[in-house]
């Protein structure tokens, strides 16, 4: 596995379990970490790389839907592998409906547990980059200046610059030296890349 391996949580209040899962897991190249509980994860400070949570549904105290919930509340996003050792359909279809990548029955198949974490971990990825991206994006749109925003907003809707003018009341060369500006500070080639940058950050139209 090249470059920094990603760390896989392991929560499961069976010792036995967490041994066993833990050699396999680092044999297959992962950084692990077990805990016992629910909240004794609850407790780690929110890991910052790529990573994936290797989860029992049936536990004393804070059980692993009830942990998947907080997680959810408390906005800390960790792609979920469910283990159980007891086939609940309706509390499967509720872990998979909240975000789950898998549920696997004990004993757990090692190939089927490590296919998992490959989904889990890739898609960990995927996420983090994406709202890297949103986030670099929603920094260029905090250099436009208000008239700038309002041309923007206008342009992504097809509007031309004739029309952007009698909306906002300005001259259509003012326009297109806005528009020239909007391009540029959101490093935009073309208005088909600038209705995209607009998605991806929820740049809101004015109402007429």
């Amino acid at each position: 596995m090249s470059g920094a391996s990603p760390l896989v949580f392991v929560v499961d209040d069976d010792l036995s379990v967490r041994k066993s899962l833990t050699r396999l897991l680092e044999a297959a190249g992962y950084l692990v970490e077990p805990f016992g509980s629910a909240r004794e994860f609850l407790a780690r400070e929110p890991h910052l790389g790529a990573c994936c949570l290797v989860l029992d549904v049936r536990m004393p105290g804070l059980t692993g839907l009830e942990l998947q919930e907080r997680l959810v509340a408390e906005g800390r996003r960790v792609p979920i592998v469910f283990v159980t050792g007891h086939v609940d359909v309706p509390k499967s279809v509720k872990a998979m409906k909240a975000g789950a990548v898998d549920l696997l029955t004990k004993p757990v198949d090692a190939k089927d547990l490590i296919a998992a974490i490959q989904r889990a971990v890739a898609k960990d990825v995927e996420d983090r980059s994406a709202e890297t991206r949103v986030a670099e994006v929603r920094q260029r749109v905090k250099l436009l200046t208000v008239r700038e925003m309002e041309v923007f907003a206008l342009v992504v809707t097809g509007m031309l610059n004739k029309q952007i003018a009698a909306a906002l009341g300005i001259g259509e060369k003012t326009v297109k030296v806005h528009r020239a500006r909007v391009m540029e500070k959101m490093r935009a080639g073309s208005v088909a890349e600038l209705v995209r940058l607009a998605d991806e950050v929820g740049v809101i139209v004015p109402k007429s």
